[in-house]
């Protein structure tokens, strides 16, 4: 593990969390309008009416740009169709969650190592006001545990399928061998997010795979 993702780990300081935050507002922002300037441009004038400055303490900074999302993503719902607002504005999004992990595994000088890849999403999340822990069971299996999440007090379940697409492509451009499939989600009533974590470190052949 690089000192710079260590330290990173630790303690991030606030204007960092403040960057980081507005960088992930920007980007993911920016890939709803543009769908919804596809669709229906004259709704996008009326949603960005409603948008709230991102300033303040991270908890109403992080409020704002949840709200953002929901009402735009609401927005597509009313003029697509929940389903196909959902998987395409899903699709908007896988690439933008990638970009941000390429970005921040530079930034962060991360490997390509499955304890890299866990430490540097856990920085990464913690920008957003989300605990994030493995569990590794005796399966086998991977999961990521999601205990508190700051932005489900705003996003309703349409929201957070949608949203998801940015984490699992923030895991992909974090190592390009990983990916996650949720299973459950708070905003369906669950205790915690959950997401199964697939992992394959380079040069491990089939064989080697199944032993």
């Amino acid at each position: 593990m690089s000192l710079r993702l260590a330290l990173a780990k630790l303690r991030t300081p606030r204007s960092v969390m403040e960057r980081e935050l507005h960088r992930v507002a920007e980007l993911t922002i920016a890939a709803l309008d543009g769908l919804i300037e596809d669709v229906e441009p004259g709704l996008l004038e009326r949603v960005r009416g409603e948008d709230r400055p991102m300033e303040g303490p991270l908890e109403d900074r992080r409020r704002a740009m949840a709200e953002a999302h929901h009402r735009r993503v609401g927005a597509l719902v009313y003029a697509m169709g929940r389903e196909e607002a959902i998987e395409e504005a899903r699709r908007r999004l896988l690439p933008v969650g990638e970009r941000l992990g390429m970005e921040a595994k530079l930034q962060l000088q991360a490997d390509d190592t499955l304890d890299d890849l866990v430490a540097a999403a856990q920085v990464l999340y913690r920008v957003l006001g989300i605990d994030l822990e493995l569990e590794e069971r005796e399966d086998g299996t991977r999961l990521l545990r999601y205990d508190r999440c700051a932005l489900s007090k705003v996003y309703d379940e349409d929201t957070c399928r949608v949203m998801g697409a940015a984490d699992e492509g923030m895991v992909r451009g974090l190592n390009p061998q990983a990916g996650i499939s949720f299973s459950q989600r708070i905003t369906e009533g669950r205790r915690c997010c959950v997401a199964e974590l697939t992992f394959e470190p380079r040069g491990v052949g089939v064989q080697e795979r199944f032993k």
